[in-house]
């Protein structure tokens, strides 16, 4: 075994194989890949997984990196033997709530770029003949979803790589990730140690074990999982294909089924999630089955498939499965080990995809897809706490197959990060929900009195829920008098020292170099000039400057600041969140408000639109910036956080007069679409850069030098390929959820970023990237939502006060 390498990978199961495959097809050599079982059937989760790949999923990246592992497992050529089964998948409902949810499903497809149709009970039977169709009342299918050979996929991949630039190694467990001055040096191992540049931990459930040994946490839960496969069935008598039906999935009993040439296969999430300590994982990764939890199971699935009343089952499973907090894999470069990487939480679905996103990120220093979801530095520190993931990741097994709602909540844990003003929002009936472990108010029961409450629109389906119309009040109370919103949640970064200015001007992409008080709205770009990061930064002294940013992209957004800092101490890079809480006060009379309060000068002359200053509120100091994500006059302020109590209820007793009322996320966010203000993650990312974004404002060219510079002007010579537009629905009071299909006739041309009502504009509001032929204000549209057709049309942006002047009186 050789003695240096430039990789070590940790794990030669599909994940290692498939990320070691990628990066030696990019040229990379000295590649040394371990697993401590045999190869290339290594006793994990790739060894027992019954090989079932569906792409739909509601997170379009998640149905990407799919559609890529289909893809890969395709041309895997060989023997004879395929990688891949393209046999179509079908998932059924048994209830008229099943069937709305795979017509949403349908439409995820259509605007993730999957071929796939809705069929009637019949038809699902023509293509699986076991079904019993009296049981169903339809179905959602895609073509070329199907089974997977993930051992054989190892070894395809595996075979033209080994030897010319990758060494593999079965019967070698890792016992030490040696750590030097915050960085991976190597491994060590029972047959001697490998000196290595970095180490890419594709270990799956053992990858807590294998973390522990470089001092770091992998966020994952072990959970046993059961499936069965039986004797032959007289149905399928002489059968010899080993997959010739659509893999089926039966959600409405948390079930999934497939082919094994004469046999048939199904497994079950319908029992108590059964979690293992990851120190007590054995090898191979196989538990002992326990009938008591497959019981209902296989009640169920003779009900279905009637063949498999009387068939006896011959082979049962109890393997392992990864399960995260928020069901997404963990990938990117741990942020305490420099040149330690993770690909872990990864099912064979998804594979294929994450080996070559992370071979990209690793050679080039970008996956080129956007993996916010995905990546390793989305969690807080309480998410990397052993009881935090055990909790959530046995919900994320019991929801598998759940029809879960966009804004449905978790119930546990809660109440883990709560604002100085927690109290004063209990008292006025908040209705929390939860962002980054923060509770957060989404709507106030206080404010079901106000007159507006009962001449909001109503809506009905599941735009309804997690819904009601005090969002609506808010939001016009905001228009007309004044609000107060908690901005606590809200990442606080400061960063300092000498090289502080010249970092950030090379990490902006607006100009930051201004006076002392100045707030400057920025993107952070990526190499490929996408958007990273969307924040505000201010400078506060020479040397000195505030970095604000949402709170559920905060821990991303301070790994990025951090990830480009220099390491020679002329920038200090602090997230000081938890000392400061924050408050927004926005609304025509929010200048009222605070001048009751605070004797410093608050005209538009001494106190203009992106100013920065210190007050006094009472008796509390505070720094007041002149900014609003909701389209009014008003501040955002922010004091020490044992002030906070008393500065709420400072600003609340001088608001009264002039109804202020207490502002949920929910108003929050109708408030922004209607002005038309980008939210990251869902209407930019870092795929998306400014100028289709219509961010172009924010960049300055002629400041210099900055990171994704040159991609943008390679952008800008070139007519943009597509554009954020803003839409509007025909139909009086519609309203849309997001991710939904935008159509031109039956041709799909986007699909929506952000959805929501603007209740002072009257109508319901959509944006989605268009190509040029159709980002003309008046060009008539569609959107799918459920199956049903929805005219809009693309409007003139923003909607509300389009020359801003509200903001700036």
């Amino acid at each position: 075994m050789r003695e240096h390498a430039r990789l070590v990978i940790v794990g030669a199961g599909i994940v290692g194989c498939s990320a070691a495959y990628h990066l030696a097809r990019k040229g990379w050599r000295d590649i040394v890949v371990l697993d401590q079982g045999p190869l290339f059937e290594t006793g994990g989760s790739t060894s027992h997984a019954p090989g079932l790949v569906f792409q739909t999923n509601p997170s379009r990246t998640m149905t990407e990196l799919a559609k890529r592992t289909v893809a890969l497992y395709s041309r895997l050529g060989g023997d004879g033997e395929p990688c891949f089964y393209p046999a179509g998948s079908m998932e059924v409902a048994t209830t008229p709530a099943r069937w709305e949810e795979l017509k949403r499903r349908r439409g995820l497809g259509k605007s993730w770029g999957l071929e796939g149709a809705l069929l009637s009970p019949g038809d699902a039977r023509n293509r699986l003949p076991l079904l019993d169709e009296s049981k169903i009342v339809g179905a959602y299918y895609v073509p070329n979803d199907g089974i997977a050979k993930a051992v054989r996929a190892c070894e395809r991949m595996a075979r033209p790589v080994e030897g010319r630039s990758v060494t593999f190694h079965g019967e070698t467990a890792v016992t030490a990730i040696d750590v030097d001055g915050g960085r991976v040096r190597g491994v060590t191992t029972p047959r001697g140690s490998i000196a290595a540049e970095q180490v890419l931990i594709c270990a799956g459930i053992w990858g807590p074990q294998v973390g522990r040994l470089a001092g770091i946490t992998v966020p994952l839960a072990p959970m046993q999982h059961l499936y069965v496969r039986t004797a032959p069935l007289p149905e399928l008598t002489g059968e010899t294909r080993d997959v010739a039906h659509p893999i089926l999935r039966h959600q409405d009993r948390s079930m999934y089924f497939r082919q094994h040439a004469d046999c048939y296969g199904f497994g079950s999430y319908r029992h108590e999630p059964l979690p293992v300590a990851p120190d007590a994982i054995p090898r191979p990764a196989i538990m002992p089955f326990t009938p008591e939890h497959f019981a209902a199971a296989e009640e169920a699935a003779g009900d279905l498939l009637p063949a498999l009343r009387r068939a006896e089952a011959t082979y049962r499973i109890n393997g392992l499965f990864s399960f995260t907090a928020d069901g997404f894999p963990l990938l990117g470069e741990a942020a305490a080990v420099r040149g330690l990487w993770i690909a872990e939480a990864i099912w064979i679905t998804h594979a294929g995809g994450v080996g070559q996103v992370v071979a990209e990120w690793m050679a080039e220093g970008d996956p080129g897809l956007d993996l916010h979801e995905c990546d390793l530095s989305r969690f807080p520190a309480h998410a990397f706490t052993p009881a935090y993931v055990r909790a959530r990741a046995v919900q994320q097994y019991r929801e598998v197959y759940d029809i879960v709602h966009p804004l449905q909540q978790m119930e546990q844990p809660r109440g883990l990060r709560v604002s100085p003003f927690y109290r004063r929002q209990v008292e006025q009936g908040a209705v929390f929900f939860e962002t980054a472990g923060w509770e957060r108010p989404q709507w106030f029961a206080a404010n079901e009195r106000l007159p507006d409450a009962q001449r909001v629109p109503n809506r009905t389906g599941w735009e309804a829920r997690e819904w009601s119309p005090i969002q609506g009040a808010e939001h016009l109370a905001t228009r007309r008098a004044a609000a107060l919103f908690d901005l606590t949640p809200f990442t606080k970064i400061e960063v300092s020292g000498p090289g502080a200015l010249g970092f950030l001007e090379g990490l902006c992409a607006n100009k930051i170099d201004h006076p002392e008080g100045r707030v400057v709205y920025t993107s952070m770009l990526n190499r490929r000039g996408g958007i990273m990061c969307d924040l505000t930064v201010t400078r506060l002294d020479r040397d000195r400057f505030l970095i604000l940013t949402g709170g559920a992209v905060g821990p991303r957004d301070l790994a990025w600041i951090r990830g480009h800092a220099p390491g020679d101490g002329t920038v200090r890079v602090a997230d000081v969140t938890s000392m400061y809480c924050g408050v927004g006060l926005w609304g025509p009379s929010a200048r009222a408000v605070l001048s009751a309060v605070c004797t410093e000068p608050l005209s538009n002359e001494v106190f203009p639109y992106f100013a920065a200053r210190a007050i006094t509120i009472a008796t509390i100091p505070a720094l007041a910036l002149r900014v609003s994500y909701v389209g009014e006059l008003g501040w955002e302020i922010y004091a020490r956080t044992e002030y906070g109590l008393r500065m709420w209820d400072t600003l609340w007793e001088a608001g009264r007069p002039h109804g202020l009322v207490p502002l949920g996320v929910g108003a929050f966010d109708s408030l922004r679409l209607e002005k038309g203000y980008r939210l990251w993650g869902a209407d930019i990312t870092g795929e998306d850069n400014p100028l289709e974004a219509g961010l172009g404002f924010a960049v300055k060219f002629g400041k210099g030098e900055f990171l994704g510079r040159e991609a943008l002007l390679r952008i800008k010579a070139q007519p943009l390929a597509r554009k954020l537009c803003c839409l509007t629905f025909d139909e009086a009071g519609r309203v849309v959820l997001g991710k939904e299909p935008i159509l031109d006739g039956d041709r799909v041309i986007g699909y929506v970023t952000s959805a929501n009502y603007g209740y002072t504009v009257g109508r319901g509001i959509a944006y989605g990237y268009l190509p040029p032929t159709h980002a003309a204000p008046g060009v008539p549209v569609e959107v799918e939502y459920f199956g049903a057709r929805c005219r809009a049309t693309v409007s003139e942006e923003p909607l509300y006060d389009p020359k801003g002047l509200r903001l700036r009186c």
